[in-house]
């Protein structure tokens, strides 16, 4: 199989295979083993400070030479509705109480909200040769900056109405991503409806009207689907729950294990957690927040509210009160060092007739 194509020489990678940013999951070491191996490694600082933006990326050069993303939030922060977010914080409150969790109650007046173009500096600064995008679009200031600078920018998409939108404003790449994807959904246009169009629809759909290279993003797992998505457009593919369990990961033992025990039918869209759709396995935190019947504060209110509980969950393992994103395919992942899973999925690939 030929690797070289439009989608190498532009970001500058022996391989067309990008690692997606998992922000909670992903580590500076996950992203230099990918990026080492010949792929692309991206680096999620999403809704992080300046000086965390700046250590992490300080820490993944620190592992590699070789050229790895960035990826932003590129959403507008909402006001807070003040009072559904003390009706989530009363519910979260008496919810924790209820499993003899001591949730400790966030305040609302003191949460700080990180914008994307607090970080865009720091990442000038460091030449970052990549920047990836989701939840909107950069501002035409932004892109005009990476653009004189050289910076490659790739946008997320979850419709041809946004893939179009980001190839007008001049994106180079677009993640077209599928329903089949773990973490956040990357909508950003306004919809009635949560696009839901699978990878099979949407990838020859994206790659038939842009001009611009598309990475395809959803379902991908093995060489069979890699080569699935080459021939339905794609000149890259990207994935996220194949590397969940490896060695570099920061996902818990116990998200490890409810990925390999999980079914198709596990993988769910809920937006309890952080106030956007996103598709994980569900757990009792979902199940909870849904059957309440409150209002879910918008996103990144909801995600304020429960990160303090989230964190707690982590040090204490359990399943049940954190995030765990997964996509349709996650069952399949590996517990193994992020680069052998990355050579594995060439040499499955490079088998295939």
């Amino acid at each position: 199989m030929e690797w070289q194509n439009e989608l190498t020489r532009l970001v500058k990678t022996s391989y067309p295979i990008v690692q997606a940013p998992m922000l909670g999951v992903t580590t500076p070491a996950m992203v230099a083993a990918i990026s080492n191996a010949g792929g692309l490694g991206s680096l999620p600082v999403g809704g992080l400070s300046p000086d965390q933006t700046r250590s992490l990326i300080l820490q993944t050069k620190a592992l590699t030479t070789k050229p790895f993303a960035v990826n932003l939030f590129a959403h507008q922060n909402s006001p807070v509705n003040t009072a559904q977010a003390d009706q989530m914080l009363q519910f979260l409150k008496k919810l924790c109480a209820q499993h003899q969790i001591n949730y400790p109650k966030p305040d609302l007046n003191s949460i700080i909200f990180h914008s994307y173009e607090e970080q865009i500096d720091i990442l000038l600064e460091e030449n970052i040769p990549v920047v990836s995008f989701t939840f909107g679009i950069l501002n035409k200031e932004v892109i005009h900056a990476f653009k004189e600078k050289g910076t490659v920018l790739i946008g997320t998409a979850t419709y041809l109405a946004e893939a179009t939108l980001l190839e007008q404003n001049g994106i180079d790449c677009i993640t077209a991503q599928g329903m089949e994807a773990g973490g956040h959904r990357g909508t950003f246009l306004d919809s009635k409806t949560l696009p839901l169009i699978g990878s099979f629809s949407l990838i020859p759909l994206v790659a038939e009207n842009c001009q611009v290279p598309v990475l395809a993003a959803g379902g991908i797992y093995n060489g069979k689907t890699i080569k699935a998505a080459f021939t339905l457009g794609a000149k890259g593919v990207q994935l996220g729950s194949a590397f969940i369990s490896s060695n570099e990961s920061l996902a818990i033992e116990s998200y490890k294990k409810s990925i390999h025990d999980a079914a198709e039918t596990d993988s769910v869209l809920t937006k309890t957690f952080s106030g956007r759709w996103a598709r994980g396995i569900q757990n009792k935190f979902m199940m909870e927040v849904e059957n309440s019947g409150l209002a879910i504060p918008d996103y990144p209110i909801q995600n304020a509210l429960t990160t303090p509980l989230r964190v707690l969950a982590q040090k204490q393992n359990n399943k049940d009160f954190t995030t765990l994103w997964a996509g349709q395919s996650a069952s399949k992942a590996e517990s193994k060092p992020a680069g052998e899973i990355f050579q594995k999925l060439i040499k499955e690939t490079e088998s295939l007739p």
